[in-house]
């Protein structure tokens, strides 16, 4: 699979395919959007936010989420903002969500069925990861994009004139709603 990426990515640039995204490295909406990795968003979810290349820094994990104060989605929204000038938010979670009923239980299934023993997994925890939160889901999308709103909200190296707003968008339709 990757080796057919490659072949396509020669003939991109040989034929300029990349001409038409070229852009700056500034959001030109000074906006910034926390969503989740969910292939069905790929494109659905720009299209439906009226956004276009260079118009926004898009960043992408599972569940859309801000798990701790200092991951890499909170640093990367530190950066967006001082680095990029972000002065706006979205958070934007989705409908049927796989994280939304992601376990740790299943996923530990899961890791020692593909070779990962119990020696590794309590390796890990020993090194101070909380491993069961760390890879734990959600239960209320709602809930969710509350909790991620407010710890971008409330981190101590947020300016307080951000606007941080979060909302639900339909996985099929790509309707918008508000959530806070």
């Amino acid at each position: 699979m990757i080796d057919r990426i490659i072949a396509f990515n020669k003939e991109f640039v040989a034929s300029k395919g990349y001409e038409k995204f070229i852009a700056d490295k500034y959001p030109d909406k000074k906006l910034a959007v926390l969503s989740c990795m969910d292939t069905r968003l790929t494109e659905l979810l720009p299209a439906a936010l009226g956004l276009k290349n260079g118009d926004a820094k898009i960043i992408k994990n599972a569940g859309g989420l801000v798990i701790s104060p200092y991951d890499s989605a909170m640093r990367s929204l530190v950066v967006a903002v001082y680095e990029l000038g972000v002065d706006h938010i979205m958070v934007v979670a989705h409908s049927q969500c796989g994280a939304c009923h992601m376990s740790f239980d299943h996923l530990h299934e899961a890791m020692n069925a593909r070779g990962i023993d119990e020696a590794t997994l309590d390796g890990v925890k020993k090194s101070g990861v909380d491993l069961e939160a760390w890879l734990e889901g959600f239960r209320d999308t709602e809930a969710s994009v509350r909790g991620t709103v407010a710890t971008i909200k409330r981190h101590p190296l947020m300016p307080r004139d951000i606007e941080v707003r979060g909302f639900i968008i339909d996985s099929v339709t790509g309707k918008l709603d508000e959530i806070v």
